[in-house]
Protein backbone atom coordinates (compact mmCIF):
# COMPACT_ATOMS: atom_id res chain seq x y z
CA UNK A 1 0.00 0.00 0.00
CA UNK A 2 1.45 3.45 -0.89
CA UNK A 3 2.54 5.68 1.97
CA UNK A 4 -0.12 8.04 3.29
CA UNK A 5 -3.08 5.85 2.32
CA UNK A 6 -5.42 3.65 4.27
CA UNK A 7 -7.92 0.98 3.37
CA UNK A 8 -11.53 2.07 3.12
CA UNK A 9 -14.63 0.09 3.79
CA UNK A 10 -14.97 -0.32 0.03
CA UNK A 11 -11.51 -1.82 -0.24
CA UNK A 12 -10.04 1.12 -2.14
CA UNK A 13 -7.14 3.23 -0.95
CA UNK A 14 -7.27 6.92 -0.13
CA UNK A 15 -5.64 9.62 1.98
CA UNK A 16 -4.94 8.76 5.59
CA UNK A 17 -6.86 10.51 8.38
CA UNK A 18 -5.29 11.61 11.66
CA UNK A 19 -2.99 14.24 13.09
CA UNK A 20 0.11 12.06 13.05
CA UNK A 21 -0.43 10.98 9.46
CA UNK A 22 -0.86 14.59 8.29
CA UNK A 23 1.33 16.38 10.83
CA UNK A 24 3.38 18.59 8.50
CA UNK A 25 0.39 19.95 6.62
CA UNK A 26 -1.66 20.26 9.81
CA UNK A 27 1.02 22.31 11.57
CA UNK A 28 1.41 24.51 8.48
CA UNK A 29 -2.32 25.26 8.70
CA UNK A 30 -1.91 26.00 12.42
CA UNK A 31 0.73 28.58 11.52
CA UNK A 32 -1.51 30.04 8.82
CA UNK A 33 -4.33 30.42 11.33
CA UNK A 34 -2.00 32.20 13.77
CA UNK A 35 -1.45 34.76 11.00
CA UNK A 36 -5.21 34.98 10.45
CA UNK A 37 -5.61 35.77 14.15
CA UNK A 38 -2.81 38.32 14.03
CA UNK A 39 -4.54 40.08 11.12
CA UNK A 40 -7.58 40.52 13.36
CA UNK A 41 -5.48 41.40 16.40
CA UNK A 42 -4.03 44.52 14.77
CA UNK A 43 -7.32 46.28 15.63
CA UNK A 44 -8.09 45.02 19.12
CA UNK A 45 -6.25 47.63 21.16
CA UNK A 46 -6.02 50.53 18.73
CA UNK A 47 -9.27 50.90 16.84
CA UNK A 48 -11.64 51.73 19.77
CA UNK A 49 -9.21 54.47 20.79
CA UNK A 50 -8.83 55.67 17.22
CA UNK A 51 -12.61 56.12 17.06
CA UNK A 52 -12.59 58.38 20.11
CA UNK A 53 -9.32 60.30 19.68
CA UNK A 54 -8.98 60.88 15.93
CA UNK A 55 -12.56 60.64 14.67
CA UNK A 56 -14.23 62.05 17.82
CA UNK A 57 -17.03 59.49 17.97
CA UNK A 58 -18.54 60.03 21.39
CA UNK A 59 -21.54 57.71 21.22
CA UNK A 60 -20.67 54.06 21.80
CA UNK A 61 -23.16 52.93 19.16
CA UNK A 62 -21.43 55.05 16.50
CA UNK A 63 -17.97 53.86 17.51
CA UNK A 64 -19.11 50.24 17.33
CA UNK A 65 -20.25 50.49 13.70
CA UNK A 66 -16.96 48.92 12.61
CA UNK A 67 -17.70 45.80 14.67
CA UNK A 68 -21.20 45.65 13.21
CA UNK A 69 -19.76 45.85 9.69
CA UNK A 70 -17.11 43.26 10.52
CA UNK A 71 -19.61 40.87 12.10
CA UNK A 72 -22.11 40.99 9.24
CA UNK A 73 -19.51 40.47 6.52
CA UNK A 74 -17.69 37.74 8.43
CA UNK A 75 -20.94 35.90 9.21
CA UNK A 76 -21.94 35.95 5.54
CA UNK A 77 -18.51 34.77 4.40
CA UNK A 78 -18.54 31.94 6.93
CA UNK A 79 -21.68 30.64 5.26
CA UNK A 80 -20.26 30.94 1.76
CA UNK A 81 -16.88 29.51 2.78
CA UNK A 82 -18.42 26.13 3.51
CA UNK A 83 -20.44 26.02 0.29
CA UNK A 84 -17.59 27.30 -1.88
CA UNK A 85 -15.04 24.92 -0.35
CA UNK A 86 -17.31 21.98 -1.12
CA UNK A 87 -17.77 23.18 -4.69
CA UNK A 88 -14.31 24.47 -5.65
CA UNK A 89 -11.97 23.07 -3.01
CA UNK A 90 -10.52 24.43 0.22
CA UNK A 91 -7.31 26.04 -1.01
CA UNK A 92 -8.87 28.46 -3.54
CA UNK A 93 -11.20 29.78 -0.83
CA UNK A 94 -8.27 30.25 1.56
CA UNK A 95 -6.35 32.21 -1.09
CA UNK A 96 -9.40 34.38 -1.82
CA UNK A 97 -9.66 35.22 1.88
CA UNK A 98 -6.07 36.45 2.02
CA UNK A 99 -6.52 38.53 -1.12
CA UNK A 100 -9.51 40.28 0.46
CA UNK A 101 -7.27 41.45 3.33
CA UNK A 102 -4.58 43.09 1.20
CA UNK A 103 -6.15 46.62 1.20
CA UNK A 104 -7.10 46.57 4.90
CA UNK A 105 -3.91 47.95 6.54
CA UNK A 106 -3.67 50.75 3.96
CA UNK A 107 -7.28 51.76 4.56
CA UNK A 108 -6.74 51.77 8.33
CA UNK A 109 -3.56 53.83 8.00
CA UNK A 110 -4.70 56.42 5.46
CA UNK A 111 -8.49 56.46 5.88
CA UNK A 112 -9.53 60.13 6.12
CA UNK A 113 -12.99 59.43 7.53
CA UNK A 114 -14.72 56.83 9.70
CA UNK A 115 -16.45 55.44 6.60
CA UNK A 116 -13.04 54.22 5.41
CA UNK A 117 -12.51 52.39 8.69
CA UNK A 118 -15.92 50.75 8.43
CA UNK A 119 -15.20 49.72 4.82
CA UNK A 120 -11.86 48.25 5.90
CA UNK A 121 -13.70 46.15 8.45
CA UNK A 122 -16.08 44.83 5.80
CA UNK A 123 -13.00 43.54 3.95
CA UNK A 124 -11.50 42.26 7.21
CA UNK A 125 -14.72 40.35 7.88
CA UNK A 126 -14.52 38.77 4.42
CA UNK A 127 -10.91 37.83 5.11
CA UNK A 128 -11.64 36.32 8.51
CA UNK A 129 -14.75 34.47 7.35
CA UNK A 130 -13.04 32.84 4.38
CA UNK A 131 -9.64 32.12 5.94
CA UNK A 132 -10.62 31.05 9.45
CA UNK A 133 -13.59 28.95 8.33
CA UNK A 134 -11.53 27.23 5.68
CA UNK A 135 -8.70 26.55 8.13
CA UNK A 136 -11.23 24.91 10.46
CA UNK A 137 -12.66 22.80 7.66
CA UNK A 138 -9.22 21.72 6.43
CA UNK A 139 -8.11 20.64 9.90
CA UNK A 140 -11.32 18.63 10.35
CA UNK A 141 -10.59 16.99 7.01
CA UNK A 142 -7.07 16.01 8.06
CA UNK A 143 -7.74 14.98 11.67
CA UNK A 144 -10.60 12.55 11.21
CA UNK A 145 -13.18 11.85 13.90
CA UNK A 146 -11.09 10.58 16.82
CA UNK A 147 -9.02 13.72 17.43
CA UNK A 148 -11.46 16.38 16.27
CA UNK A 149 -11.53 18.23 19.60
CA UNK A 150 -7.74 18.30 19.80
CA UNK A 151 -7.55 19.56 16.23
CA UNK A 152 -10.01 22.37 16.93
CA UNK A 153 -8.19 23.25 20.14
CA UNK A 154 -4.89 23.62 18.28
CA UNK A 155 -6.56 25.63 15.51
CA UNK A 156 -8.32 28.07 17.82
CA UNK A 157 -5.34 28.32 20.19
CA UNK A 158 -3.12 29.40 17.31
CA UNK A 159 -5.65 31.94 16.06
CA UNK A 160 -6.35 33.57 19.39
CA UNK A 161 -2.76 33.54 20.57
CA UNK A 162 -2.12 35.40 17.31
CA UNK A 163 -4.81 37.89 18.32
CA UNK A 164 -3.32 38.25 21.81
CA UNK A 165 0.30 38.72 20.81
CA UNK A 166 -0.68 41.27 18.19
CA UNK A 167 -3.00 43.17 20.54
CA UNK A 168 -0.14 43.46 23.03
CA UNK A 169 2.38 44.43 20.35
CA UNK A 170 0.13 47.08 18.81
CA UNK A 171 -0.43 48.60 22.25
CA UNK A 172 3.31 49.08 22.63
CA UNK A 173 3.67 50.35 19.06
CA UNK A 174 0.84 52.85 19.60
CA UNK A 175 2.47 54.08 22.82
CA UNK A 176 5.82 54.58 21.11
CA UNK A 177 4.77 55.80 17.66
CA UNK A 178 1.09 56.80 17.80
CA UNK A 179 -2.17 55.17 16.80
CA UNK A 180 -1.32 55.32 13.07
CA UNK A 181 0.50 53.95 11.06
CA UNK A 182 2.87 51.70 13.07
CA UNK A 183 0.35 49.20 14.58
CA UNK A 184 -1.18 48.42 11.19
CA UNK A 185 2.15 47.78 9.49
CA UNK A 186 2.33 44.62 11.58
CA UNK A 187 -0.98 43.50 10.08
CA UNK A 188 0.36 44.14 6.57
CA UNK A 189 3.31 41.83 7.26
CA UNK A 190 0.98 39.08 8.50
CA UNK A 191 -1.15 39.31 5.36
CA UNK A 192 1.84 39.08 3.03
CA UNK A 193 3.24 36.07 4.87
CA UNK A 194 -0.12 34.29 5.12
CA UNK A 195 -0.85 34.72 1.41
CA UNK A 196 2.62 33.51 0.46
CA UNK A 197 2.45 30.38 2.62
CA UNK A 198 -1.02 29.53 1.35
CA UNK A 199 -0.11 29.86 -2.32
CA UNK A 200 3.23 28.06 -2.09
CA UNK A 201 2.82 25.40 0.60
CA UNK A 202 -0.80 24.61 1.57
CA UNK A 203 -2.31 21.54 -0.12
CA UNK A 204 -5.93 20.72 -0.90
CA UNK A 205 -7.75 18.56 1.71
CA UNK A 206 -11.20 17.99 0.21
CA UNK A 207 -10.23 14.43 -0.76
CA UNK A 208 -9.68 13.63 2.94
CA UNK A 209 -13.32 14.47 3.67
CA UNK A 210 -14.40 12.22 0.80
CA UNK A 211 -12.28 9.41 2.25
CA UNK A 212 -13.91 9.84 5.67
CA UNK A 213 -17.37 9.83 4.11
CA UNK A 214 -16.83 6.28 2.83
CA UNK A 215 -16.18 5.09 6.39
CA UNK A 216 -18.73 7.26 8.20
CA UNK A 217 -21.14 5.53 10.57
CA UNK A 218 -22.65 8.16 12.83
CA UNK A 219 -25.99 9.16 14.27
CA UNK A 220 -29.31 9.06 12.45
CA UNK A 221 -28.75 12.74 11.60
CA UNK A 222 -25.31 12.20 10.11
CA UNK A 223 -26.51 9.18 8.16
CA UNK A 224 -28.24 11.52 5.69
CA UNK A 225 -25.39 12.31 3.32
CA UNK A 226 -27.38 13.81 0.47
CA UNK A 227 -28.76 17.02 2.00
CA UNK A 228 -28.96 20.19 -0.04
CA UNK A 229 -27.69 23.52 1.30
CA UNK A 230 -31.12 24.70 2.46
CA UNK A 231 -31.68 21.49 4.41
CA UNK A 232 -28.25 21.80 6.02
CA UNK A 233 -29.06 25.38 7.07
CA UNK A 234 -32.40 24.40 8.63
CA UNK A 235 -30.96 21.35 10.38
CA UNK A 236 -27.98 23.24 11.82
CA UNK A 237 -29.96 26.32 12.82
CA UNK A 238 -33.20 24.90 14.21
CA UNK A 239 -34.11 21.25 13.76
CA UNK A 240 -31.30 19.24 15.29
CA UNK A 241 -31.08 19.69 19.06
CA UNK A 242 -27.30 19.58 19.30
CA UNK A 243 -26.53 21.61 16.19
CA UNK A 244 -29.02 24.35 17.05
CA UNK A 245 -27.89 24.50 20.70
CA UNK A 246 -24.32 24.94 19.51
CA UNK A 247 -25.37 27.66 17.05
CA UNK A 248 -27.09 29.81 19.68
CA UNK A 249 -24.22 29.36 22.13
CA UNK A 250 -21.77 30.41 19.44
CA UNK A 251 -23.78 33.56 18.75
CA UNK A 252 -23.82 34.56 22.42
CA UNK A 253 -20.14 33.74 22.84
CA UNK A 254 -19.14 36.10 20.03
CA UNK A 255 -21.60 38.69 21.31
CA UNK A 256 -19.34 38.69 24.38
CA UNK A 257 -16.26 39.04 22.20
CA UNK A 258 -17.78 41.98 20.32
CA UNK A 259 -18.54 43.63 23.65
CA UNK A 260 -14.98 43.06 24.87
CA UNK A 261 -13.48 44.32 21.61
CA UNK A 262 -15.54 47.50 21.36
CA UNK A 263 -16.23 48.64 24.91
CA UNK A 264 -13.56 47.23 27.21
CA UNK A 265 -10.77 49.56 25.97
CA UNK A 266 -13.12 52.55 26.33
CA UNK A 267 -14.05 51.45 29.86
CA UNK A 268 -10.40 51.04 30.82
CA UNK A 269 -9.36 54.37 29.30
CA UNK A 270 -12.20 56.11 31.14
CA UNK A 271 -10.78 54.79 34.41
CA UNK A 272 -7.45 56.45 33.66
CA UNK A 273 -5.43 53.46 32.44
CA UNK A 274 -2.65 54.14 29.93
CA UNK A 275 -2.22 52.57 26.51
CA UNK A 276 0.28 50.03 27.84
CA UNK A 277 -2.10 48.76 30.53
CA UNK A 278 -5.02 48.72 28.09
CA UNK A 279 -2.87 46.66 25.71
CA UNK A 280 -2.13 44.16 28.48
CA UNK A 281 -5.83 43.82 29.29
CA UNK A 282 -6.74 43.55 25.61
CA UNK A 283 -4.15 40.77 25.22
CA UNK A 284 -4.84 38.86 28.46
CA UNK A 285 -8.32 37.74 27.40
CA UNK A 286 -7.38 36.18 24.03
CA UNK A 287 -4.08 34.90 25.48
CA UNK A 288 -5.86 32.91 28.19
CA UNK A 289 -8.46 31.89 25.61
CA UNK A 290 -5.83 30.72 23.15
CA UNK A 291 -3.56 28.89 25.60
CA UNK A 292 -6.34 27.08 27.45
CA UNK A 293 -7.70 25.67 24.19
CA UNK A 294 -4.61 23.48 24.00
CA UNK A 295 -6.20 21.59 26.91
CA UNK A 296 -9.94 22.07 26.47
CA UNK A 297 -10.19 20.79 22.89
CA UNK A 298 -8.53 17.49 23.77
CA UNK A 299 -10.53 17.28 27.02
CA UNK A 300 -13.77 17.38 25.04
CA UNK A 301 -12.61 14.32 23.07
CA UNK A 302 -12.32 12.45 26.37
CA UNK A 303 -15.24 13.83 28.41
CA UNK A 304 -17.72 14.97 25.79
CA UNK A 305 -18.87 18.35 24.57
CA UNK A 306 -22.09 19.29 26.38
CA UNK A 307 -20.93 20.00 29.92
CA UNK A 308 -17.73 21.77 28.90
CA UNK A 309 -19.84 24.15 26.81
CA UNK A 310 -22.34 24.71 29.61
CA UNK A 311 -19.59 25.34 32.15
CA UNK A 312 -17.77 27.68 29.78
CA UNK A 313 -20.82 29.89 29.27
CA UNK A 314 -21.36 30.15 33.03
CA UNK A 315 -17.68 30.98 33.66
CA UNK A 316 -17.90 33.74 31.04
CA UNK A 317 -20.97 35.15 32.78
CA UNK A 318 -19.07 35.34 36.09
CA UNK A 319 -16.10 37.07 34.41
CA UNK A 320 -18.36 39.65 32.79
CA UNK A 321 -19.98 40.33 36.16
CA UNK A 322 -16.56 41.00 37.69
CA UNK A 323 -15.65 43.33 34.82
CA UNK A 324 -18.88 45.28 35.24
CA UNK A 325 -18.30 45.89 38.96
CA UNK A 326 -14.51 46.42 39.06
CA UNK A 327 -12.74 49.78 38.89
CA UNK A 328 -9.00 49.05 38.66
CA UNK A 329 -6.36 47.18 36.69
CA UNK A 330 -5.90 44.16 39.00
CA UNK A 331 -9.54 42.94 39.09
CA UNK A 332 -9.94 43.65 35.39
CA UNK A 333 -6.86 41.57 34.62
CA UNK A 334 -8.21 38.66 36.69
CA UNK A 335 -11.60 38.96 34.96
CA UNK A 336 -9.94 38.98 31.53
CA UNK A 337 -8.12 35.74 32.32
CA UNK A 338 -11.30 34.09 33.65
CA UNK A 339 -13.23 35.27 30.59
CA UNK A 340 -10.57 33.73 28.36
CA UNK A 341 -10.71 30.40 30.21
CA UNK A 342 -14.50 30.31 29.96
CA UNK A 343 -14.32 31.04 26.24
CA UNK A 344 -11.69 28.33 25.79
CA UNK A 345 -14.05 25.76 27.32
CA UNK A 346 -16.62 26.69 24.69
CA UNK A 347 -14.88 27.64 21.46
CA UNK A 348 -13.16 24.48 20.14
CA UNK A 349 -15.79 22.30 21.79
CA UNK A 350 -18.62 23.90 19.82
CA UNK A 351 -16.76 23.35 16.54
CA UNK A 352 -16.03 19.74 17.46
CA UNK A 353 -19.70 19.23 18.39
CA UNK A 354 -20.74 20.38 14.91
CA UNK A 355 -18.20 18.03 13.35
CA UNK A 356 -19.50 15.12 15.45
CA UNK A 357 -23.05 15.35 14.13
CA UNK A 358 -22.57 16.58 10.56
CA UNK A 359 -21.88 14.02 7.83
CA UNK A 360 -18.54 14.59 6.04
CA UNK A 361 -20.46 15.15 2.79
CA UNK A 362 -22.09 18.31 4.21
CA UNK A 363 -19.90 19.06 7.23
CA UNK A 364 -18.21 22.06 5.58
CA UNK A 365 -21.63 23.62 4.93
CA UNK A 366 -22.79 22.89 8.48
CA UNK A 367 -19.62 24.47 9.88
CA UNK A 368 -20.33 27.48 7.66
CA UNK A 369 -23.90 27.78 8.96
CA UNK A 370 -22.74 27.47 12.58
CA UNK A 371 -20.08 30.11 12.02
CA UNK A 372 -22.64 32.36 10.33
CA UNK A 373 -24.71 32.33 13.51
CA UNK A 374 -21.64 32.53 15.76
CA UNK A 375 -20.14 35.56 14.06
CA UNK A 376 -23.50 37.26 13.73
CA UNK A 377 -22.87 37.63 17.47
CA UNK A 378 -20.34 40.37 16.66
CA UNK A 379 -23.09 42.41 14.99
CA UNK A 380 -25.67 41.65 17.69
CA UNK A 381 -23.11 42.48 20.37
CA UNK A 382 -22.14 45.77 18.72
CA UNK A 383 -25.78 46.88 18.50
CA UNK A 384 -26.95 45.60 21.88
CA UNK A 385 -23.96 46.70 23.93
CA UNK A 386 -23.72 50.03 22.10
CA UNK A 387 -27.36 50.91 22.70
CA UNK A 388 -27.23 49.80 26.35
CA UNK A 389 -23.98 51.68 26.95
CA UNK A 390 -25.43 54.86 25.46
CA UNK A 391 -28.55 54.56 27.62
CA UNK A 392 -27.22 53.19 30.90
CA UNK A 393 -23.41 53.20 30.77
CA UNK A 394 -20.81 50.55 29.97
CA UNK A 395 -21.04 48.61 33.30
CA UNK A 396 -24.79 48.13 32.85
CA UNK A 397 -24.27 46.89 29.28
CA UNK A 398 -21.70 44.36 30.44
CA UNK A 399 -23.96 43.16 33.28
CA UNK A 400 -26.87 42.63 30.86
CA UNK A 401 -24.68 40.54 28.57
CA UNK A 402 -23.54 38.48 31.57
CA UNK A 403 -27.15 37.50 32.28
CA UNK A 404 -27.70 36.60 28.63
CA UNK A 405 -24.57 34.43 28.63
CA UNK A 406 -25.73 32.46 31.66
CA UNK A 407 -29.10 31.89 29.97
CA UNK A 408 -27.36 30.57 26.86
CA UNK A 409 -25.47 28.04 28.98
CA UNK A 410 -28.78 26.86 30.40
CA UNK A 411 -30.11 26.30 26.86
CA UNK A 412 -27.13 24.06 26.07
CA UNK A 413 -27.67 22.08 29.27
CA UNK A 414 -31.34 21.50 28.42
CA UNK A 415 -31.20 21.00 24.66
CA UNK A 416 -27.88 19.48 23.55
CA UNK A 417 -27.59 15.70 23.50
CA UNK A 418 -24.94 14.39 25.85
CA UNK A 419 -23.24 11.70 23.76
CA UNK A 420 -22.59 13.32 20.38
CA UNK A 421 -18.84 13.28 20.96
CA UNK A 422 -18.92 9.58 20.12
CA UNK A 423 -20.28 10.21 16.63
CA UNK A 424 -18.25 9.07 13.68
Amino acid sequence: MPAGTLPHATGTAGPALGLRQNLAQFMLLVAVNALVGGTLGQERTVLPLLAAREFHLDLYTGALTYILAFGLSKAAMNYFAGTLSDRYGRKPVLIAGWLAAVPVPLMLIFGPSWAWIVAANVLLGINQGLTWSTAVIMKMDLAGPRQRGLAMGLNEAAGYLGVAVTALATGHLATAYGLRPAPFLLGAAYIALGLGLTVLAVRETRHHAKAEATQHAGTSVSAHAGLNTGQVFTLTSFKDRSLSAASQAGLVNNLNDGLAWGLFPVLFAGAGLGLGQIGILAAAYPAAWGAAQLVTGAASDRWGRKWLITAGMLVQAVALGITATAHSFGPWLAAAVVLGIGTALVYPTLLAAIGDVAHPAWRARSVGVYRLWRDAGFAVGALLSGVLADLYGIPAAIAAVAVLTAASGAVVALRMRGNDHTAG
